[in-house]
């Protein structure tokens, strides 16, 4: 069968390309075509358009690149029209893909591709729960089925919404069991404990968040090695302005061998949050907003959740601390690593209750699942 994917940042890549090796055992003739990164095209198939030019995060940027984001969007469109695939899997990023679903769905009324426009498949279900709830009209409309990696979403869209959904397991708590049983976790290498610090993988957040972390860990570089994690899709060169005058390292494309060292971490909300809890890092969420007072407003006012971290959202309470809009202080960060240190009052109890979280994630292997049961219902489709 034919597969076509969107994925529109680092984690989506990550996860798809997962996905994608997942489907190839279901599925030995799947030919794949995407939207993605360099892990996905290690995988096999043609990559039209690579996430780098997909990732623009806050309003001014989406402005400014307004334009490049309706021609990625339009090009993408005629694509899958053009290759009619079987199926269309969206991964997370769904101010970009519920459009692309929109459009695929009105595919099938369009008299020269009835009976052949794909199916319309979402992985990484949007978090519509947080934020711009009315989009479940949309996909409802418009996806057939949905693929969730939280189980806090199953009574948010089966109970709230009366929306049948897979609840398939999660990908980052398998890509995380996978790598330590592969390679195991040992803070111990002869050298100085290590503070990681993940400060996003956006240009944006890294330019927000990134000096304030620095900052906070700088009187500790006599006793720890501060350690940032590069991502994927940033250059080293962009990380170099920010690094000047101080002792911090970098480290790119290793963020997994990172937390497997670390004692603890500063980390941006994220996948990475989720990340740090499952690799047994205690961690200080940071995340700097503009306008942070009326940020603070939204969020308590606003917002449909509590907290913005995954650790958080997935036990239903504060495990993590977040220092977010006008928590966000350098003093704050400082204060709030130092008890997540060794002998710091807030390191055991986080620790804990990260075994919380991990029970709470369950087991399966999330792709493996996912592929299963969307090779099963495209066998079916067929028929």
């Amino acid at each position: 069968m034919k597969y076509y994917l969107i994925a529109g940042e680092a984690s989506g890549d990550l996860h798809a390309s997962h996905l994608m090796r997942a489907l190839q055992q279901q599925d030995q003739q799947a030919e794949f075509r995407f939207f993605g990164g360099d892990l996905m095209a290690a995988v096999g198939g043609t990559l039209v358009k690579h996430y780098r030019e997909l990732a623009y995060m806050g309003f001014i940027p989406v402005l400014l690149h307004l334009r490049t984001i309706l021609r990625n969007m339009k090009m993408c469109k005629e694509d899958i029209r053009q290759w009619q695939p079987d199926v269309v899997i969206l991964v997370d990023y769904p101010g970009f893909n519920l459009s692309v679903a929109k459009y695929v769905h009105q595919l099938r009324n369009d008299s020269k591709m009835r009976g052949a426009s794909p199916r319309i498949y979402y992985y990484i279900a949007p978090k519509i729960w947080a934020w711009k709830e009315y989009r479940i009209k949309n996909i409802k409309r418009d996806v057939d089925e949905l693929f969730s990696i939280l189980p806090f979403e199953v009574d948010f869209f089966e109970k709230k919404h009366h929306y049948p959904i897979h609840y398939v397991g999660n990908p980052t708590a398998s890509e995380v069991r996978q790598y330590l049983e592969e390679n195991g976790g040992t803070k111990e290498d002869g050298g100085k404990p290590i503070i990681a610090l993940l400060a996003g993988s956006r240009k944006q957040e890294i330019k927000d968040n990134l000096p304030a972390m620095i900052e906070a860990t700088r009187h500790l570089a006599h006793q720890y090695d501060i350690v940032l994690a590069g991502a994927p899709s940033i250059e080293s060169d962009y990380y170099a302005k920010f690094l000047e005058n101080s002792d911090v390292q970098l480290v790119s494309n290793k963020t997994y061998p990172l937390l497997a060292k670390a004692t603890a971490a500063l980390v941006t909300s994220g996948t990475a949050t989720l990340e740090t809890c499952m690799f047994g890092v205690p961690q200080v969420v940071c995340y700097e907003t503009p306008l942070p007072r009326l940020t603070g407003f939204l969020k308590r006012h606003v917002l449909s959740v509590r907290y913005v971290s995954l650790v958080n959202l997935i036990a239903g309470r504060e495990v993590v601390r977040e220092l977010v809009a006008e928590t966000f202080s350098v003093d704050n960060i400082r204060r709030e690593l130092e008890a997540v240190l060794p002998n710091g009052d807030r390191r055991q109890q986080m620790l804990t209750d990260y075994e919380e979280v991990h029970r709470s994630l369950g087991e399966s292997d999330a792709p493996q699942r996912a592929a299963q049961i969307m090779v099963k219902l495209l066998n079916k489709q067929q028929r």
